[in-house]
C-alpha cells in the first residue's frame, strides 16, 4: 500500500498542534461538505455531518494506526455513515401550510436554466438507490478514482463499476429530455 499522505499531519494533530488541526480541516472539510451535500441535499445537514466527521477525525488522530486503510478513505466512510444515519432518521412531518422559504438561488434574471438543471440532477440523484448514489457521488463529485471509491465503499472495483453503470443509466433515463438530440 502507498504511504498515507495524511500520516504526518495526523501525528501533529495527535500532539495537539493547532496549526495541524486547521490544516486538516482546510484539506478535508470542502470535500466532506460536498459529499454530504450530494448525499443529503440540504446544506445545513451537510455542514452538521462534515463537522461531526471532523470531530471524529480529531478524536481518532491519537490512536490512528497507519497501514490498514488510508485516513482519507476512513474519513469518507465516516462521512457516508453519518449521512446514512441522517437519511434513516428523516421523516416527513405533515403540516397544513408549507413553511416560508427564502429563495437562495441566483437572481431572477440570471442562472435560471442552470438552477433548473441543478435541481433536476439533484432530484434524479435523490431517487437512485443508496449504493448507486454513493458510487456516483464519490467518482463524479468527489473525483475519486474507481479504486479509491471502491475502498471507501468496501466493494470490489468490479462491483463499483457495476453500481456506476446502473447509476449513470438511471440518471440518463431520468434526464433524457435534457440531452441534446
Amino acid at each position: 500500500m502507498d504511504s498515507d499522505p495524511d500520516e504526518e499531519l495526523l501525528a501533529r494533530v495527535a500532539r495537539g498542534d493547532p496549526a495541524a488541526v486547521r490544516a486538516l480541516a482546510a484539506r478535508k472539510l470542502p470535500r466532506l461538505l460536498a459529499l454530504a451535500g450530494r448525499m443529503l441535499g440540504e446544506a445545513s445537514e451537510a455542514e452538521d455531518v462534515a463537522q461531526e466527521a471532523m470531530i471524529r477525525a480529531w478524536r481518532q488522530a491519537p490512536t490512528w494506526a497507519p497501514g490498514a486503510a488510508r485516513f482519507d478513505t476512513w474519513l469518507h466512510r465516516v462521512t457516508l455513515n453519518l449521512c446514512y444515519d441522517r437519511l434513516r432518521r428523516r421523516r416527513e412531518i405533515p403540516t397544513e401550510t408549507p413553511p416560508e422559504q427564502s429563495d437562495e438561488g441566483p437572481a431572477p434574471d440570471r442562472g435560471l436554466e442552470a438552477s433548473d438543471v441543478g435541481r433536476r440532477v439533484a432530484a434524479a440523484m435523490a431517487v437512485l438507490p443508496d449504493r448507486q448514489r454513493e458510487a456516483v457521488a464519490l467518482c463524479h463529485y468527489q473525483e475519486m478514482t474507481n479504486i479509491e471509491a471502491a475502498a471507501v465503499m468496501g466493494v470490489s472495483v468490479e462491483a463499483l463499476e457495476s453500481l456506476l453503470s446502473r447509476g449513470r443509466r438511471a440518471l440518463r433515463s431520468a434526464l433524457s429530455d435534457m440531452m441534446a438530440p
